[in-house]
């Protein structure tokens, strides 16, 4: 009987632990992806994990009851009532990076099921999940900023030299004539 007991204390302090450390991924995350994986292989949710760890993201399969209690206190406690069945929970702090991938890997695979999401408070159904994962990446849009900062800059030398170079050319015009007469 107190053999029991033990398991039973330290079955309560494992799930006590899985419930901080979700809790602390919640409270970080900018955006959560719910998506149903039932019928994935091991291979399939391995290069799910992989491709999201490659875009800065992460998943998270967790019993749903616990996922429940973690999301508790956090942005994206909207996403609760969407955890049914079996579901993974793929988060990131780019509102992009989960989304892009949740879509790519569900299209590649029938099995992988996106219910929808939360970004912030603000919850998202499948068609917002799709809406963000369409949108650039922070990367890609820092880049088009940098572009845009350049590009002036560019110009505005341009438009410096240009004027010397058109001087350069009607004084050796007007040399080209004196040599000519």
């Amino acid at each position: 009987m107190t053999a029991n007991r033990k398991e039973l204390a330290v079955e309560r302090a494992a799930k006590k632990e899985a419930v901080e450390q979700l809790n602390g991924v919640f409270k970080t995350t900018s955006v959560a992806v719910v998506a149903q994986y039932s019928g994935l292989t091991v291979a399939q949710m391995q290069k799910l994990r992989m491709q999201m760890k490659q875009a800065g993201a992460s998943v998270k399969v967790s019993k749903n009851r616990l996922a429940k209690i973690a999301l508790e206190g956090t942005d994206v406690v909207a996403i609760g009532p969407m955890l049914k069945g079996p579901t993974v929970i793929a988060t990131s702090n780019d509102p992009v990076a989960a989304p892009k991938v949740a879509i790519e890997f569900a299209k590649a695979n029938e099995k992988f099921v996106i219910v929808g999401g939360s970004m912030g408070k603000t919850v998202l159904n499948v068609d917002g999940v799709k809406a963000l994962a369409s949108l650039p990446s922070l990367d890609e849009l820092r880049a088009k900023i940098v572009g845009l900062l350049v590009a002036p800059a560019t110009k505005i030398a341009q438009l410096a030299n240009a004027p010397a170079g058109k001087l350069a050319r009607v004084i050796q015009a007007h040399a080209s004539k004196g040599e000519a007469a």
